[in-house]
């Protein structure tokens, strides 16, 4: 069970990281449209393959919003994606 913890605490982080990366003006356009495209590919009726077939509906969304955030990752200049991940950290950190 502690690793479905583990999987929701870095699935809020990347979701912090791609919500930071959409509101930093120093963001490239490219990296912006892709991080929308996979959130527009989530809550979109139209899929690969559909959400009625139970399991493989839902993890191809998953697969390709994280394939789609990845690459967005990528099209950020490396400093700025150190400044963001490191911002994402230390508010994502619990004080004691």
């Amino acid at each position: 069970m502690w690793k479905l913890g583990k999987i929701i605490a870095m699935f809020r982080k990347e979701l912090l990281l791609v919500w930071a990366m959409l509101r930093d003006a120093r963001t490239p356009t490219a990296a912006k449209l892709t991080a929308v495209l996979a959130i527009l590919y989530v809550i979109s009726p139209v899929d690969v393959v559909s959400d009625f077939i139970p399991i493989l509906g839902w993890l191809d969304d998953g697969l390709i919003a994280y394939l789609l955030l990845q690459a967005a990752f990528k099209l950020l200049p490396s400093d700025l994606h150190t400044a963001l991940r490191s911002k994402i950290e230390t508010r994502a950190r619990p004080t004691y």
